[in-house]
């Protein structure tokens, strides 16, 4: 049977749980014949059939392809990592996953950009101390956001960062190299556009703390303020504008792209260990 408490009953990350259980039985496979068949751990694998671990898209994908169900595990996936988010975050993570227009201005590596490892390590540095297994399902709910990149047709999205982002590295070199090409490599997608906010431009209207405008196909536009222990969805069409153009003369303050990229690709080769 999957564990489960009243809190968790009728979750989407229980409904999967619960339907892993039942396709397995279903197929008449063993826990050990399926983690032969897919190569991954029988307890890895009997973690995610009880809800206590969140899975990686690639799981679900091979998960998909052996029991013959056409991506409703990736979908269902794809419910159940939101339940690794505050409430306050959901609304906003459900837009971004639709929106077609994504400009946020960034104090951080926004998680759009994060790589796997330091995703992990800025997790695992929180200042409420978590369990492991709540850390690798975290990254795993962060590093899941990104498949909205790779939708068809994928979002235009425009990343203003401050330049404070990209002088404050991690501890593990490797892990600021990667994170930095990671970086490098996103400014050259032809739906992304890097733009890095000097330290020389001065204090600007938005450099209090990150924020995201999204634009939605039919017209509608969010936006959403984000604080270490808080966060605002905005939906006033008036307030909305006043953020697009104060977000508008931060991206005029900011390096060009052409720049942004050049100054970012230094960083790269200054980085390597």
């Amino acid at each position: 049977m999957v564990e489960k408490n009243s809190e968790d009953e009728g979750s989407a990350r229980w409904v999967l749980a619960c339907e892993l259980r039942r396709l397995r039985e279903s197929s008449g496979r063993s826990l050990a014949r399926l983690a032969d068949e897919i190569k991954y751990d029988r307890t890895y694998l009997h973690r995610l059939e009880t809800g206590e671990r969140l899975s990686k898209l690639p799981v679900m994908q091979a998960l998909d392809r052996t029991y013959g169900t056409g991506g409703l595990l990736v979908r269902l996936w794809g419910l159940a990592r939101l339940d690794a988010f505050k409430d306050k975050y959901r609304e906003f993570m459900q837009l971004e996953a639709k929106a077609t227009i994504i400009h946020k201005y960034a104090v951080v590596v926004p998680g759009l950009l994060q790589t796997e490892d330091f995703a992990r390590f800025v997790l695992s540095s929180a200042p409420t101390a978590i369990s492991p297994d709540e850390i690798e399902d975290n990254v795993a709910a962060r590093i899941g956001r990104q498949e909205l990149l790779r939708r068809t047709p994928p979002p235009a999205v425009r990343i203003i960062l401050d330049e404070a982002v990209l002088r404050r590295p991690a501890p593990d070199h490797q892990i600021w190299h990667d994170q930095l090409t990671r970086i490098e490599a996103a400014a050259q997608a032809p739906t992304m556009t890097i733009q890095v906010l000097p330290l020389a431009a001065g204090v600007q209207g938005l450099t209090g703390g990150p924020l995201s405008l999204l634009w939605m196909a039919d017209g509608r536009a969010v936006a959403y303020l984000e604080g270490n222990r808080s966060g605002e969805l905005i939906e006033e069409p008036a307030e909305i504008e006043r953020y697009r153009l104060s977000y508008d003369r931060l991206r005029d303050t900011a390096l060009s792209p052409c720049n942004s990229s050049a100054f970012i690709q230094q960083l790269v080769e200054d980085s390597r260990p």
